[in-house]
């Protein structure tokens, strides 16, 4: 679907949110909110609405942080469950086959940190095939809010910066229509 990896990491300090030169527009103050929410699940599930293009972490006490996210496009959606399997810190890329079919001109590599890797700064892998919630290029930052994806999600740097801090591996992941 939308990505392949090299690099593993389980942890990062704030210091990393800068690794590589991407900037982190905004960093001081993340797109995120805290909002009203009340759902059948636990806290610290992560709740994505396509519908709403949102990924809420649930807090558990009537609340949770609300991010603007992008979300797949016709043909690419998926719903269910899944669990954040893995945690990157300024991945590498190779495009999937699907993703190099439609868009032949990318390169077969692009490493992490670089300002053109459609990763960005963080990406949660989900136990899914190939899919992620990650960060993006300052080119794609406009796609969030979108359907606009190969299957992933995602985010503003600074919003994926967050979120990475807030989750681990072995966090629940709900995708609704």
């Amino acid at each position: 679907m939308c990505i392949s990896f090299r690099q593993r990491i389980s942890s990062f300090t704030a210091a990393a949110a800068l690794a590589g030169g991407l900037a982190l527009p905004g960093a001081a103050s993340a797109a995120h909110n805290v909002v009203s929410y009340s759902a059948p699940v636990q806290a610290g599930t992560v709740v994505i609405s396509a519908r709403q293009r949102s990924l809420f972490l649930v807090n558990g006490d009537g609340t949770a942080i609300r991010y603007p996210v992008a979300v797949p496009k016709a043909g690419k959606e998926w719903s269910g469950y899944a669990h954040i399997d893995g945690k990157y810190v300024n991945p590498d890329w190779v495009p999937p086959a699907v993703v190099k079919h439609d868009h032949p001109e990318l390169p077969n590599f692009i490493h992490g940190g670089s300002p053109h890797n459609p990763m960005g700064v963080r990406a949660l892998t989900l136990d899914r095939n190939q899919v992620a919630i990650h960060g993006t290029t300052n080119k794609m930052r406009a796609s969030v809010g979108t359907a606009a994806s190969y299957g992933c999600i995602r985010m503003l740097n600074e919003d994926v910066v967050d979120l990475y801090e807030r989750v681990g591996v072995g966090t629940p992941v709900v995708m609704t229509p």
